[in-house]
Protein backbone atom coordinates (compact mmCIF):
# COMPACT_ATOMS: atom_id res chain seq x y z
CA UNK A 1 0.00 0.00 0.00
CA UNK A 2 1.45 3.73 -0.56
CA UNK A 3 0.38 6.76 0.91
CA UNK A 4 -0.77 9.27 -1.39
CA UNK A 5 -0.86 12.94 -0.14
CA UNK A 6 -3.70 15.35 -1.42
CA UNK A 7 -2.91 18.74 -2.66
CA UNK A 8 -5.20 21.71 -3.54
CA UNK A 9 -5.03 25.15 -5.02
CA UNK A 10 -5.17 28.14 -3.02
CA UNK A 11 -5.12 30.81 -4.84
CA UNK A 12 -7.45 33.83 -5.70
CA UNK A 13 -10.76 32.70 -7.47
CA UNK A 14 -10.29 28.71 -7.09
CA UNK A 15 -12.73 27.01 -5.81
CA UNK A 16 -11.77 23.40 -5.40
CA UNK A 17 -15.54 22.36 -4.43
CA UNK A 18 -16.79 23.52 -7.37
CA UNK A 19 -13.91 21.63 -9.35
CA UNK A 20 -12.44 18.53 -7.98
CA UNK A 21 -10.36 18.02 -10.76
CA UNK A 22 -7.71 20.56 -9.86
CA UNK A 23 -7.11 18.10 -7.12
CA UNK A 24 -3.48 16.24 -7.42
CA UNK A 25 -2.53 13.04 -5.39
CA UNK A 26 1.36 12.69 -4.81
CA UNK A 27 2.29 8.89 -4.12
CA UNK A 28 5.23 9.13 -1.45
CA UNK A 29 8.09 6.47 -2.02
CA UNK A 30 10.40 5.45 -4.77
CA UNK A 31 9.58 6.83 -8.27
CA UNK A 32 11.33 4.30 -10.35
CA UNK A 33 10.92 6.53 -13.71
CA UNK A 34 12.37 9.42 -12.33
CA UNK A 35 15.26 7.18 -11.35
CA UNK A 36 15.82 5.49 -14.25
CA UNK A 37 15.21 8.68 -16.45
CA UNK A 38 15.36 11.89 -13.87
CA UNK A 39 15.48 14.99 -16.65
CA UNK A 40 12.40 13.76 -18.50
CA UNK A 41 10.79 12.75 -15.62
CA UNK A 42 11.02 16.40 -14.49
CA UNK A 43 9.81 17.63 -17.76
CA UNK A 44 6.98 15.37 -17.75
CA UNK A 45 6.08 16.83 -13.99
CA UNK A 46 6.79 20.41 -15.07
CA UNK A 47 9.21 20.80 -12.32
CA UNK A 48 11.42 23.66 -13.77
CA UNK A 49 13.29 24.70 -10.71
CA UNK A 50 14.19 21.33 -9.52
CA UNK A 51 15.20 20.48 -13.08
CA UNK A 52 17.42 23.23 -13.04
CA UNK A 53 19.11 22.03 -10.00
CA UNK A 54 19.44 18.39 -10.98
CA UNK A 55 20.73 19.83 -14.87
CA UNK A 56 23.41 21.94 -12.55
CA UNK A 57 24.28 18.99 -9.78
CA UNK A 58 24.60 16.81 -12.56
CA UNK A 59 27.48 19.30 -14.62
CA UNK A 60 29.01 20.25 -11.09
CA UNK A 61 29.40 16.56 -10.60
CA UNK A 62 30.99 15.86 -13.80
CA UNK A 63 32.57 18.75 -13.90
CA UNK A 64 34.71 18.29 -10.47
CA UNK A 65 35.49 14.25 -11.73
CA UNK A 66 36.64 15.28 -15.12
CA UNK A 67 38.66 18.13 -13.47
CA UNK A 68 40.27 15.24 -10.74
CA UNK A 69 40.75 12.66 -13.65
CA UNK A 70 37.80 10.51 -12.38
CA UNK A 71 37.83 7.06 -14.37
CA UNK A 72 34.68 6.30 -16.08
CA UNK A 73 33.30 3.66 -13.44
CA UNK A 74 33.64 6.29 -10.44
CA UNK A 75 31.56 9.10 -12.86
CA UNK A 76 29.16 6.55 -13.65
CA UNK A 77 28.56 5.28 -9.91
CA UNK A 78 28.27 9.32 -8.94
CA UNK A 79 25.54 9.83 -11.53
CA UNK A 80 24.27 6.40 -10.47
CA UNK A 81 23.83 7.91 -6.94
CA UNK A 82 22.03 11.13 -8.10
CA UNK A 83 19.95 9.15 -10.05
CA UNK A 84 19.32 7.20 -6.45
CA UNK A 85 18.98 10.30 -4.61
CA UNK A 86 16.34 11.33 -8.18
CA UNK A 87 14.24 8.12 -7.21
CA UNK A 88 13.98 8.35 -4.08
CA UNK A 89 13.58 12.31 -3.61
CA UNK A 90 10.84 12.89 -6.56
CA UNK A 91 7.96 13.13 -4.71
CA UNK A 92 9.20 15.38 -2.55
CA UNK A 93 10.22 17.70 -5.04
CA UNK A 94 6.95 17.76 -6.22
CA UNK A 95 5.42 18.74 -3.17
CA UNK A 96 8.44 21.37 -2.84
CA UNK A 97 6.89 22.58 -5.87
CA UNK A 98 3.00 22.71 -5.39
CA UNK A 99 3.37 24.44 -1.65
CA UNK A 100 5.76 26.94 -3.95
CA UNK A 101 3.16 27.33 -5.97
CA UNK A 102 0.92 28.01 -2.90
CA UNK A 103 -0.68 24.88 -3.22
CA UNK A 104 -1.73 23.01 0.30
CA UNK A 105 -2.49 19.91 1.99
CA UNK A 106 -5.50 19.16 2.38
CA UNK A 107 -5.62 15.04 2.90
CA UNK A 108 -3.21 11.81 2.97
CA UNK A 109 -4.94 8.72 1.76
CA UNK A 110 -3.37 4.97 1.75
CA UNK A 111 -4.45 2.93 -0.99
CA UNK A 112 -2.93 0.39 -3.56
CA UNK A 113 -2.93 3.01 -6.21
CA UNK A 114 -4.08 6.57 -7.42
CA UNK A 115 -7.41 5.86 -8.72
CA UNK A 116 -8.35 4.07 -5.32
CA UNK A 117 -6.74 6.66 -3.44
CA UNK A 118 -9.31 9.20 -5.14
CA UNK A 119 -12.18 7.05 -4.80
CA UNK A 120 -11.29 6.59 -0.64
CA UNK A 121 -10.35 10.22 -0.86
CA UNK A 122 -13.49 11.46 -2.05
CA UNK A 123 -15.88 9.47 -0.37
CA UNK A 124 -14.70 10.81 2.64
CA UNK A 125 -14.09 14.57 1.26
CA UNK A 126 -17.15 17.10 2.30
CA UNK A 127 -16.03 19.39 -0.09
CA UNK A 128 -14.38 21.46 2.95
CA UNK A 129 -10.64 22.68 2.52
CA UNK A 130 -9.18 23.15 5.67
CA UNK A 131 -7.89 26.25 6.82
CA UNK A 132 -4.68 27.02 6.97
CA UNK A 133 -2.53 25.99 9.90
CA UNK A 134 -1.86 29.26 12.26
CA UNK A 135 2.30 30.39 12.30
CA UNK A 136 4.32 28.42 14.98
CA UNK A 137 5.16 30.84 18.00
CA UNK A 138 7.55 30.84 20.00
CA UNK A 139 7.08 27.02 21.53
CA UNK A 140 8.84 28.46 24.70
CA UNK A 141 5.90 30.42 25.31
CA UNK A 142 3.17 27.45 24.71
CA UNK A 143 4.66 25.21 28.04
CA UNK A 144 4.40 21.16 27.35
CA UNK A 145 1.44 19.34 29.74
CA UNK A 146 2.99 17.74 32.62
CA UNK A 147 3.85 14.07 32.53
CA UNK A 148 5.80 11.30 34.14
CA UNK A 149 7.98 11.46 30.86
CA UNK A 150 8.73 15.18 31.14
CA UNK A 151 11.32 14.14 33.95
CA UNK A 152 13.33 10.90 33.02
CA UNK A 153 12.22 10.29 28.91
CA UNK A 154 10.81 6.78 29.95
CA UNK A 155 13.93 5.92 31.86
CA UNK A 156 15.95 6.47 28.58
CA UNK A 157 18.53 9.24 30.73
CA UNK A 158 17.49 8.70 34.39
CA UNK A 159 18.37 12.22 36.76
CA UNK A 160 21.74 11.62 38.41
CA UNK A 161 21.53 10.40 40.99
CA UNK A 162 18.07 8.98 41.03
CA UNK A 163 17.22 4.79 41.48
CA UNK A 164 17.48 2.71 38.06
Amino acid sequence: MAVYTVHAPSGFGVDVRTSPDKIVFVRDGFHFWAFVAGLLWLIWHRLWLALIGYLVVSAALEGVLWAIGAGASTRMWAMAVVALFMGFEASSLRRWTLSRRKWRQIGLVVADDEQEAERKFFARWDGAVPAPAPARGNPALHPLPHSSLAEDAAGFFPAPGASR
